[in-house]
């Protein structure tokens, strides 16, 4: 990761890997983190649940986000807010990028 004052290509920070999850952090502070992701078509996160609210940007493609077993299709541009203490679980639609961000404090 660049830490210089300078533009990066976001969407190009992470690359696709056949048939998995891959994950790049970007911040990681006691406050927060901000972390890029890209999930190959048909793969995902079980349904967990988190203590704080979590963001999700998408960058790329198209994604299921349920929230407490309500789906919301996403797609690039789209962001939703995961509310803290609620189940949620994301699967791929087609493989896609997306930029978490989580705020403890």
């Amino acid at each position: 990761m660049n830490n210089s004052p300078e533009p990066n290509p976001l969407v190009d920070m992470v690359d696709y890997q056949k048939d998995a999850v891959v994950s790049k952090t970007i911040i990681d502070k006691k406050t927060g983190t901000v972390t890029l992701f890209s999930f190959d078509q048909g793969q995902g996160l079980s349904e967990h649940t988190a203590p704080f609210d979590a963001l999700v940007q998408v960058l790329e493609g198209r994604v299921e986000v349920k929230i407490s077993g309500n789906p919301f299709l996403l797609k690039q541009g789209e962001m939703i807010i995961m509310p803290a203490n609620q189940p949620h679980a994301l699967k791929a639609v087609e493989r896609f990028k997306m930029l978490l961000t989580m705020i403890t404090s």
